[in-house]
């Protein structure tokens, strides 16, 4: 592909999602569009689509209302934490899990604390395990077809935050694979394990079967 047949529409606001995909799709040879880009003001529907109880069920729905909005191919993700002394809670209702109403590092803040206060909980009725697992949806859309992969990787919550970098559970999250809570490492090494960057490599693995450096992904059916 060349040209438009190599852009993206990237389906979130989120400024952390994006300093994440923004690059990582570059190194596939992607170009990100924003939806800030494409002039596509917030709406107050745009709330209303994450409302399925799984991962892929919530991708799937960003993708194709911003592939229908847009007209054009579309990627977008659901990712959230499952904690195992939980029963996988707080899963797909990661982000409004505490209740708050806050926003960006103050919101992530509060779930951290409240994350924190739950897990005391467990651990008073035997409960105190702290393995967890992050799990990320990618999904693709685009006018004749549609694909939808998920990536996962484990690790273990802290007591303390650990880390100024990364966003979400991060300063808490402490990788197996890295040794480090993703809020230690840089953006390039946690994407080698994270569960969105396995969820996109993945991904674009799909695509690749779909798509021909020849042929544009809009003639192409899914």
């Amino acid at each position: 592909m060349s040209g438009p047949s190599r852009e993206l529409v990237l389906a979130t606001r989120s400024a952390g999602k994006l300093r994440e995909l923004e690059p990582l799709l570059a190194q596939h040879g992607w170009t990100a569009i924003t939806l800030e880009r494409l002039g596509v003001p917030v709406a107050e529907d745009e709330e209303a689509l994450e409302v399925f109880e799984t991962f892929e069920g919530n991708a799937l729905a960003k993708a194709r209302y911003f592939a229908a909005l847009t007209g054009r191919v579309v990627v977008a993700d659901d990712s959230g934490l499952a904690v195992d002394a939980l029963g996988g809670r707080p899963g797909v209702h990661s982000k409004r899990w505490s209740g708050s109403a806050l926003e960006g590092a103050a919101l992530d803040a509060f779930n951290n604390a409240y994350l924190q206060a739950r897990l005391t909980e467990a651990a008073q009725v035997g409960r105190s395990s702290r393995e967890a697992a992050y799990l990320c949806a990618a999904a693709c859309v685009w006018p004749a077809g549609e694909v939808c992969v998920v990536g996962e990787t484990r690790g273990r919550l802290l007591h303390e935050a650990r880390g100024t970098g990364g966003f979400g559970y991060d300063p808490y999250f402490f990788s197996h694979d890295l040794q480090a809570t993703f809020a230690e490492v840089d953006r390039d090494r946690k994407a080698v394990v994270s569960h969105r960057g396995r969820a996109f490599r993945a991904l674009f693995d799909e695509l690749a079967s779909f798509f021909s450096s020849a042929v544009d992904p809009d003639a192409r059916s899914g």
